[in-house]
């Protein structure tokens, strides 16, 4: 199963250009989601096109010093053999901006934040029922 997941909002606090505090719950769902086997893909609006700035680069290792291995960025290497679209394939995409999708208001956070109370049960469902 490929997941998309968006990164301000939904795994860290929308504090952009730097790294805010961790969702509740984001890095312990996405840990157990890969070693179910998710694919895990990091889809996000940050980019490394600033020249004093690495602000792609800083996603990435956020998610590599929390032990969430990328199977891809901005893209889903597997699609490569059957599509040049530009949208990374996903079988979900988590995002704080996604419609519907659960969101909370954690104290001392800037915006709503992704649920992962809810999202982390439900997508362990459809990765466990995929087997």
């Amino acid at each position: 199963m490929y997941i998309c997941v968006d990164f301000d909002g939904t795994v860290v606090d929308h504090r952009y250009p730097d790294i805010g505090e961790p969702v509740p719950g984001a890095v312990t769902w996405l840990q157990r989601l890969q070693r179910h086997g998710a694919k895990i893909i990091l889809f996000t609006m940050r980019s490394n096109r600033s020249e004093d700035m690495a602000l792609l680069q800083d996603a990435v290792q956020y998610m590599e010093e929390n032990s969430i291995q990328l199977f891809g960025v901005n893209r889903n290497p597997d699609q490569d053999a059957w599509t040049s679209s530009p949208k990374a394939y996903a079988d979900v995409y988590i995002d704080d901006a996604a419609f519907g999708c659960p969101l909370i208001q954690p104290k001392g956070f800037a915006r709503p934040c992704v649920d992962w109370k809810k999202v982390g049960p439900h997508l362990e469902h459809m990765l466990l029922s995929r087997r």
